[in-house]
Formats: C-alpha cells, sequence, structure tokens
C-alpha cells in the first residue's frame, strides 16, 4: 500500500485488495478506528476521496486516493531534550527506538526529563514534526532495546490495540544463572504486586495471566550462564525477570530478584527484535536492535 504524507493530510493509493471497499470498511474493519476517533473524524470531515468529501458508504476503486486528515499538530506532551536517540525504524506513522541502558520510557511525572520520551520529543521537534509522544509499551529503567512510539492518532489506536491483542511480538535475549534444563519452554504463571516490597513483582495465584516463552540458545560452562530468547505474550511489569527467577534462573546483575552474578551491574536484558503488521498498510515491520556496548562486550568474554 502506497502512502504519501502531503501536509497535515496522508494520502494513500487505494490497492487492488480495496477496491469495492468502503470508507466505512476502511475505517471499522481495516483499521478498527476507536468510536471516539470516528465520531471526530465524521465531525471534521477528516476523509476525503480523491479531494473531495464523500459519504462513506461510497465505495473505493483501485487507484482512487483515499486521504485522511492524520497529521494534526499536537503539543509533545512532555519536553524536548536532546540525546543521541539510536532510531531503528522511521516512517510518517511510527517509530522505533533503541533504548539506553538506566532511562525510563517515559517521565513519571509532569515536567520530567531525562527519559527516553523526551530525547524522542526532540528527535520529532528537529525534524519539524510537532506530534504527541505516543510511546505503545514500556522497558524497565535498566532494560535496554526496542521501543515503539505512535507519531498520530490513528496510529497509536491502531498500535494499542495489535497490543493488546498480542500482535505486536517482542523477542528479548537474556542471560541467566545457571544450565536450564529444557532447551525450549512456556512459562505460564500469573503474576501480581509484592506486598513486602513496594517495586517487585511475583508470581502469584491471583495475579495477572503471564505467558513467558523462551529456548536456550547456549550454555557458558565456566561462567555457569545460560543465553536465552524469549518470547512476551502478555506485557506484565518485570514479567521476564519475575519468571525467570521463579523457575530459578534469575538474571545475571538482577539483585531484585535474586541474581547473584556480578558479571553486569544491571539485569542482563535486552529487546532484541519487534515484528508487527503496519498499523496503516498493514505491511510487515520487523527490525533487529543491536545489542548495547556493555552486554555485547560481555558476550564477548563469555564466548
Amino acid at each position: 500500500m502506497l502512502t504519501y504524507k502531503k501536509g497535515e493530510w496522508c494520502e494513500i493509493i487505494v490497492s487492488s485488495e480495496w477496491d469495492g471497499k468502503t470508507i466505512d470498511d476502511i475505517v471499522k474493519e481495516e483499521w478498527k478506528v476507536p468510536k471516539k476517533l470516528l465520531h471526530e473524524y465524521r465531525m471534521q470531515k477528516s476523509i476525503q476521496i480523491n479531494g473531495e468529501y464523500r459519504r462513506w458508504t461510497d465505495t473505493l476503486q483501485e487507484g482512487d486516493k483515499l486521504q485522511v486528515h492524520m497529521f494534526i499538530e499536537e503539543e509533545y506532551g512532555v519536553t524536548p531534550e536532546y540525546q543521541d536517540v539510536e532510531i531503528i525504524y522511521e516512517d510518517d506513522h511510527l517509530l522505533i527506538v533503541n533504548k539506553p541502558y538506566g532511562m525510563d520510557t517515559h517521565p513519571s511525572e509532569k515536567g520530567g526529563t531525562h527519559t527516553l520520551a523526551n530525547g524522542v520529543a526532540y528527535h520529532l521537534q528537529a525534524n519539524g514534526i510537532f506530534a504527541k509522544v505516543r510511546h505503545i509499551h514500556r522497558l524497565d529503567k535498566d532494560t535496554t532495546g526496542g521501543v515503539v512510539f505512535a507519531k498520530h492518532s490513528l496510529a497509536g489506536a491502531v498500535m494499542d490495540r495489535l497490543l493488546m491483542e498480542r500482535n505486536i511480538k517482542r523477542r528479548y535475549i537474556a542471560l541467566v544463572e545457571g544450565k536450564v534444563n529444557q532447551k525450549k519452554g512456556i512459562i505460564n504463571k500469573p503474576i501480581g504486586r509484592d506486598r513486602h516490597h513496594s517495586t517487585r513483582r511475583r508470581v502469584s495465584p491471583t495475579g495477572d495471566s503471564a505467558v513467558t516463552r523462551f529456548y536456550v540458545s547456549e550454555y557458558f560452562s565456566k561462567q555457569n550462564v545460560s543465553l536465552v530468547h524469549l518470547e512476551l505474550e502478555t506485557g506484565r511489569t518485570h514479567q521476564i525477570r519475575v519468571h525467570m527467577s521463579d523457575i530459578g534462573y534469575p538474571l545475571v546483575g538482577d539483585k531484585l530478584y535474586g541474581g547473584q552474578t556480578t558479571l553486569l551491574n544491571r539485569q542482563a536484558l535486552h529487546a532484541e527484535e519487534i515484528t508487527m503488521l503496519h498499523p496503516i498498510t498493514k505491511e510487515k515491520v520487523e527490525v533487529s536492535v543491536p545489542l548495547p556496548s556493555d552486554l555485547f562486550a560481555l558476550l564477548g568474554k563469555l564466548k
């Protein structure tokens, strides 16, 4: 699907897949636009065909130009702050950034700074883009790797739904203590708050459903450390850290969940790959996120 940014409008060249569909079909079935945003589109006449306002029941033909008022100027919502942000993927609709170690994804209070969201706001500002900074998911402060941001409200709404439906796949790489007995497995254990510790989570029968898939790619016998790749089916706080600790293999450097090994001064966890369908074009987006220098160096030593 070809899309073009034309000022505040997005122009989509209708492909054969959309031939015969109506505007109503596109917004409700293809994009599943939330009711509030649908209402805004109707009231503000935010959708045109070939430069004309048309009824939403009118059909599209291959080659038509479907125009949507997507790129509306907004406040960033966070203070732009210069950072050397590492962009992994970017187009008019979304942004994937490699979050460094020791940085929160977004501020915990209004006016907060020194977070990834502040750096993204600066990046947008430097490129003349005035859009609210919308993170689709988060990473722990000391976890590195890919974080997805939406660049307008429609992309945000679609990707929020994709995440909820578990259709944004996130793969992580971790170093854990010990030799993991199973080559691969699924950890299906609910996670809740630890009433004895304000920031900890724990496996709890009354917690929220949490599912983690893993497979072991290497074991370093000298240091008694395993290299594990993991995929989240749910996105609970500290999910991988809690699950791996619960089955007896805490992450290297993760003191909060019982990690003893001091090979790294943080938990050895990195979001290495993100796979999803593009929120507007539905084309497959698959990105690999480079390892940070500390984890890269440690892996080199282990090998």
